[in-house]
């Protein structure tokens, strides 16, 4: 059975103040026995900072990105053993605004996951299609493209330590989402995919939903069968609605 697991992914937001406002507000109102995995991912110069916040509670610190390579002259860039260094459990790979922002490639999302993977985290590797890829018919050609660089330099095993995001690119940010059948769809497709390596991995895989998740549609798209929880925007940055999401997901 895969447990649910609902990661809140800051971007850039937050300040000092905001971040303890927020995470005593979850803290106040979070269940004492929750049926889903948490995890919340701020901007790295708060990690630790966070991670101290979080020391007694159960959630979980993750980062929103991480560099390649695990040392050197790579001015800006954070590793995975820094990562890890501070109190991470988690590292989001090939998130789509990195991809489309900073021009990541597949190749390079894909030797992210291995580093992440290398010191321990728990990689999250984003794949998600843009409106004009939906519109075309492309769905399953470009996020089958982005999974398989993966699989072929990680394998299906290394996949299995991790988990999968399904971020429609023209649903983030935008208050469109991907309907719950649509969601399905992709995520049994991604199943299916990783499942052509090992079986017994893509069951037990957990392929969360990112794509405008709020309070009052988690529901719906986490009932679905292979939804298995999700990776939230903007509203992993209000606590009611974060917690309304968590509990969705539960």
């Amino acid at each position: 059975m895969r447990r649910p697991i609902v990661v809140g992914n800051w971007k850039m937001h937050g300040s000092r103040a905001d971040n303890a406002r927020l995470i005593e507000e979850l803290g106040a109102q979070y269940p004492p026995d929750p049926a889903a995995d948490c995890v919340v991912c701020p901007p790295f110069v708060y990690l630790q900072e966070v991670g101290r916040m979080l020391r007694d509670t159960p959630i979980h610190l993750g980062a929103q990105d991480v560099c390649a390579d695990n040392q050197g002259a790579f001015t800006g860039e954070v590793s995975a053993a820094m990562l890890k260094d501070v109190g991470c459990e988690y590292a989001i790979v090939g998130h789509s605004e990195r991809r489309l922002l900073y021009r990541e490639s597949d190749q390079l999302v894909a030797r992210k996951f291995a580093a992440a993977h290398s010191k321990a985290l728990i990689p999250i590797l984003c794949v998600g299609e843009q409106l004009s890829d939906r519109e075309a018919g492309r769905t399953a050609e470009v996020v089958q493209r982005q999974l398989d660089v993966v699989l072929e330099l990680c394998g299906a095993e290394t996949l299995g330590h991790g988990a999968v995001a399904y971020e429609p690119v023209w649903a983030i940010g935008t208050g469109r989402n991907a309907s719950p059948e649509q969601a399905q769809e992709v995520h049994a497709l991604i199943r299916a995919r990783i499942g052509v390596r090992d079986a017994r991995i893509a069951a037990a895989t957990r392929i969360l939903y990112g794509g405008s998740v709020k309070a009052s549609n988690a529901a719906e798209l986490f009932a679905m069968p292979d939804v298995d929880g999700g990776l939230i925007g903007g509203a992993s940055l209000k606590a009611d609605e974060f917690l309304a999401i968590l509990a969705a997901a539960g």
